[in-house]
């Protein structure tokens, strides 16, 4: 069982930048809380529930948030192209529509 222990929010913030500086299992000896608890905050920061401010990602999460970035403009780029094809073909489809439309009027009319 645990001891009930109540962490104020500046100890987690402080507590979550250390572990990403040194590591879960160093911050948990040196701060003397368990590993699990600082394991979650870490998961409440990631999630936004605790504020640990701007600037303090670590070089590998940095650089994973500009792979995704990178990523995700390259895939707007793709859906923008493949949106203006599809709107150039609609309207294509629609003009075809429309003619073939009228030559069954005039065809109907000739006939009629």
């Amino acid at each position: 069982m645990g001891t009930g222990r109540q962490y104020d929010e500046e100890f987690k913030k402080q507590a979550v930048k250390l572990c990403k500086e040194i590591g879960n299992k160093a911050a948990a000896e040196e701060l003397g809380i368990p590993k699990g608890t600082l394991g979650t905050w870490l998961k409440k920061s990631r999630e936004g529930q605790i504020d640990v401010g701007c600037g303090n990602r670590t070089l590998e999460e940095s650089l994973n948030l500009a792979q995704q970035l990178q990523a995700a403009n390259k895939r707007i780029k793709e859906l923008e192209k493949a949106n203006r094809e599809l709107e150039e073909l609609n309207e294509f489809l629609e003009e075809a529509s429309a003619f073939f439309a009228a030559s069954r009027r005039k065809s109907e009319k000739k006939n009629g």
